[in-house]
């Protein structure tokens, strides 16, 4: 085998300091530049990770604040239909008393009306019966001066005459 080896131009002392020098080197290696670079790379993979957990966690909650605000606009939506709807009423009750406020102040005018109507109707009358209880007296007055007996149509219309010139 020696032989062999050495028909390749092999040293096998050579070869054996080399391959220790190779464990050194390998061992050095392993212990200051792989395992170091593989934790970095662990590390690098965790936070890789913790985010996209995250940015998961963060789709779902974006999901969830997205059904919340559907329903909180479906519920702004409803109550401000509701208002609108209750002003509504309101606005067609209030227009239905100030409609019976105005026919009632309507009726009440229409009796004051009336009722002023006759006042004065019955203050005419009071004149037109005291202007002819006045015009009677002077009537009979002014035929009481005549004679009885020369009382007649004629006569009554021409004292009433003197009456109106008076």
């Amino acid at each position: 085998m020696n032989e062999f080896i050495s028909e390749f131009g092999i040293d096998w002392k050579l070869f054996l300091s080399q391959l220790v020098n190779f464990g050194i080197i390998l061992i050095v290696l392993w212990f200051f530049v792989y395992k170091p670079v593989l934790k970095v790379l662990k590390d690098r993979n965790k936070k890789i990770k913790e985010g996209l957990d995250k940015a998961d966690e963060a789709d779902v909650r974006l999901k969830e604040i997205d059904v919340i605000g559907k329903g909180k606009i479906k519920e702004a939506e409803t109550a401000s239909i509701n208002i609108i709807k209750a002003t509504e009423n309101k606005a067609k009750v209030l227009g239905e008393v100030l409609q019976k406020k105005l026919e009632e102040n309507q009726l009440k005018m229409q009796k004051d009306l009336q009722e002023s109507y006759k006042r004065q109707e019955e203050q005419a009358k009071e004149l037109v019966l005291k202007n002819a209880v006045l015009l009677v007296k002077r009537t009979i007055i002014k035929t009481v001066e005549l004679k009885p007996e020369a009382v007649d149509d004629a006569l009554i219309k021409k004292a009433v005459e003197g009456i109106k010139h008076e």
